[in-house]
């Protein structure tokens, strides 16, 4: 008994997730507290940051949730952060929880509206480097005015409507290619796996210049990343100064990023350039156009109320009339009141995206608040602030950004900001000169963080949102596809801050 107990133990831990990936987590929890206790806080922070990436790369192999959270609760156990700080770290992104948890859903039901948008653009613009320019772009105007979580939403959602709409009618129909004169039952099935694979790479493309030109657009503007709102609160400046601030920086970045957008459009690296099948555009069209046939007058009464609660979230947000998870509550309220969606299950269905992602984002608190507890960043800032003056905004922007790629760019920015203040009430630095290191950290936190999916929330979203493996978005992938921008946005950024002075 004892054996067979021990196998089922051993079968159901970490569930269908590889033996050798098993055996890891196991390691990971054995060695840490080793390390702590032979060779001090500091390594074993930094040891669990790495095994904490680890998770997130491996996301395909078994949600991270699960052995990230396991190593949060041994940091806990052995003493490495207190549950007081963990609830602090959550309490400091509350906003962010609750983005998560309601606007995402409210989100969930605009996705007719979305849907029916969309596809109008994708069926529409045949040329694919204007179609990612265009994704860009617009994800890039509505982070500067939504939250990026709230754009890598819609996108998200968009991306899962093109996927569903062509996986249901190709298989449902099992549907020939004529233009290809195919022969034989073999060859239209090989056919179609030869589309679906184009379309997954055509879909990873719209899906990485979209998440792209959330930073784009989130670095400009107070409300366009958690982060910024703070620096904003901070320093002391209201919605205009802090555009007009961040100008000289995030307008050359979003030129520069848009450039590198067509440019791999149109020289095809880094796993970009991928064109639409004429057989899956074929199928989108006969999908529009059926949608727009058998449309009811109440279809068409709910896409106007769709329509309406689009606009209530866009003023409300770009006003920052209420936190944005209250306007995502606001906008389900709206939305189901004048749909006629009453049922609770029905309106449960519409958490059901975020709330392992809101779970997951609570571990990677665990872990911040570890990077706290252990001051594993103080050297860094420490030795930054040595340095002459004028080499602190350029070394703040790189210091940022890289570790703004393997933590949370909140927390950075928070810590960064936080002892850049004490500098200033101190006498250290002049009020000219904080400003400049607050565009440095602002900046620093947005636009190098783009290289990890760790390093943006948005990014980790997208990461362990439902679309990802439908469409082949691993980690690793995400990682090279994104190695591009990240050197473009960070030089022309990194220029642009030494500019300042």
């Amino acid at each position: 008994m004892p054996n067979t107990v021990m196998s089922g133990f051993t079968h159901n831990f970490l569930g269908n997730a590889p033996v050798w990936y098993k055996q890891i987590i196991v390691l990971f929890l054995a060695i840490n507290p080793i390390v702590l206790y032979t060779l001090g806080p500091g390594a074993a922070g930094w040891l669990l940051i790495a095994e904490f990436i680890f998770t997130l790369a491996m996301a395909f192999k078994c949600y991270p949730l699960l052995p990230g959270g396991l190593l949060a609760v041994e940091a806990l156990l052995i003493g490495m952060t207190t549950a007081d700080a963990v609830y602090l770290e959550v309490l400091n992104n509350f906003p962010v929880i609750m983005l998560l948890m309601f606007m995402v859903a409210g989100i969930y039901f605009m996705k007719e509206l979305l849907l029916v948008t969309f596809t109008q653009i994708l069926v529409g613009v045949r040329s694919k480097s204007a179609l990612s320019l265009l994704f860009c772009l617009t994800a890039a105007v509505l982070s500067a005015f939504l939250d990026a979580l709230t754009v890598t939403a819609v996108i998200i959602s968009v991306a899962v409507g093109f996927y569903s709409v062509y996986h249901k009618v190709a298989s449902g129909k099992g549907y020939h290619h004529k233009d290809h004169n195919a022969g034989s039952d073999d060859d239209v099935i090989e056919l179609h796996r030869e589309d679906l694979v184009a379309f997954q790479s055509f879909l990873r493309s719209l899906l990485m210049h979209g998440a792209i030109g959330t930073a784009l657009g989130g670095v400009a503007t107070m409300v366009g990343e958690p982060q910024n709102l703070l620096i904003a609160k901070v320093v002391g400046w209201d919605f205009a100064e802090f555009f007009t601030t961040m100008a000289p920086v995030s307008l050359p970045v979003l030129v520069a990023g848009l450039t590198t957008c067509w440019l791999l459009e149109k020289l095809r690296w880094f796993g970009y350039g991928t064109r639409l099948p004429k057989p899956v555009r074929q199928v989108l069209e006969e999908f529009a156009r059926n949608e727009r046939d058998r449309r009811t007058k109440s279809d068409t009464a709910a896409l106007w109320v769709q329509g309406f609660a689009a606009v209530i979230l866009v003023i409300g947000l770009a006003f920052h009339i209420a936190e944005v998870g209250l306007i995502g509550l606001l906008v389900i309220i709206l939305i189901t009141a004048f749909t006629g969606v009453t049922d609770e299950h029905q309106i449960g269905k519409a958490f059901q995206e975020a709330l392992p992602f809101t779970s997951l984002l609570v571990v990677f608190f665990a872990i911040v608040a570890v990077i706290h507890e252990q001051h594993l960043f103080t050297p860094i800032i420490d030795y930054v602030l040595r340095q002459p003056e004028s080499r602190q905004p350029g070394m703040f922007f790189l210091a940022n950004g890289v570790l703004s790629m393997i933590s949370d760019n909140v927390f950075v920015a928070t810590v960064y900001i936080s002892e850049i203040k004490q500098a200033l009430d101190a006498g250290a630095i002049s009020p000219e000169h904080f400003e400049r290191l607050a565009v440095a950290i602002n900046t620093g936190t947005n636009l190098p963080s783009v290289a990890t999916p760790n390093g943006q929330a948005a990014f980790l979203f997208l990461l362990t949102s439902a679309i990802a493996p439908l469409v082949r978005l691993s980690y690793g992938r995400m990682v090279v596809m994104a190695f591009p921008y990240t050197v473009v946005m960070g030089a022309v950024g990194l220029t642009a801050v030494i500019n300042l002075i």
